[in-house]
């Protein structure tokens, strides 16, 4: 996969790889975009979109470390295999480990993870799975997915439609969002935003749409929400008693649904012993919406403040 115009656009003078992370006979790729020196920062973005969210903070963050912003499986341009029958190869357990190994090729086997919406349940399982991997963790706009799930009521389910729909069996929602994907993708961001769609750059939205709209990625993703109601939901509960240890930064926008209906520093410090964050005057997203405020918060918590 060759770099396009709008990603050298939105992160100039970074370098664009597509790195395999399979196991042996197993053709799985990872795109990202990573430049800038020092510490080394992983950044994951969330449903429906690419790396290309990070961009309007990775260039200031690149003055102080190396930046990773990475597309995760089934999304953007890494790889989108086809779903197994029990969701596992989209489970949050093998997509952190995708993360790893990419982190690893790339020459870091241990740095800080930030991740925004489904790129922060990567996130929160890759700290559990790697402790000696993450040396802290950012998590933007969620609270955990057990919770989240277990708290689930009238409220959440209107304004979370789509992790209801989502995991519905293949290929129902496949088909109906495949009938017009760009029509579900605009509509699905202009919901969630304090903004409309005006936080967009119009050359991330392209991306966002481009990449959206392979059949592939529509699979892909469902199977990420399916796996969040089955194995994800397995592996957070036997974890339950094992509390992640590294500081976690937990920020989330006071427009949001995460604000409205869960509490998230609380609901972060049961699955974890270093919590501290905040909610900033922003919809669900946070590093389009308020990147100055993010990397208020983010860089002091970065270098250990």
């Amino acid at each position: 996969m060759g770099v396009n115009t709008a990603q050298i656009e939105l992160f100039p003078g970074f370098a664009h790889s597509t790195v395999p992370v399979g196991d042996a006979g197993e053709d799985i790729v990872v795109h990202c975009a990573h430049g800038g020196s020092g510490p080394p920062v992983l950044l994951l973005h969330g449903y429906p979109q690419t790396h290309a969210i990070w961009h309007k903070v990775a260039q200031q963050l690149a003055e102080r470390h190396t930046v990773v912003c990475a597309d995760l499986r089934g999304y953007g341009d890494s790889s989108k295999p086809a779903g197994s029958p029990d969701h596992a190869n989209y489970s949050k357990r093998v997509m952190a480990l995708d993360q790893v190994r990419l982190m690893e090729a790339l020459g870091f086997t241990r740095f800080a993870v930030v991740g925004h919406d489904r790129g922060g349940r990567v996130a929160h399982r890759m700290a559990r799975d790697h402790r000696e991997r993450v040396s802290r963790l950012c998590v933007l706009d969620i609270s955990p997915t057990l919770t989240m799930y277990e708290q689930t009521d009238m409220a959440f389910a209107q304004a979370y439609y789509h992790w209801f729909f989502l995991i519905q069996p293949a290929p129902q929602p496949e088909t109906l969002i495949g009938l017009d994907p760009r029509f579900y993708l605009r509509w699905k961001t202009g919901g969630w935003g304090s903004m409309g769609h005006t936080q967009f750059a119009p050359a991330a939205y392209a991306e966002y749409e481009r990449c959206y709209a392979d059949p592939a990625a529509i699979h892909a993703t469902c199977e990420d929400y399916r796996a969040a109601a089955g194995i994800d939901l397995e592996h957070d509960r036997a974890d339950l008693a094992d509390k992640i240890t590294c500081p976690l930064l937990a920020l989330w926008g006071e427009r949001g649904v995460v604000h409205r209906l869960f509490k998230p520093l609380a609901d972060w410090s049961a699955v974890a012993t270093d919590v501290r964050g905040k909610t900033l005057p922003s919809g669900h997203y946070i590093p389009e919406e308020v990147p100055d405020l993010l990397l208020a918060e983010l860089l002091p918590f970065l270098s250990g403040s």
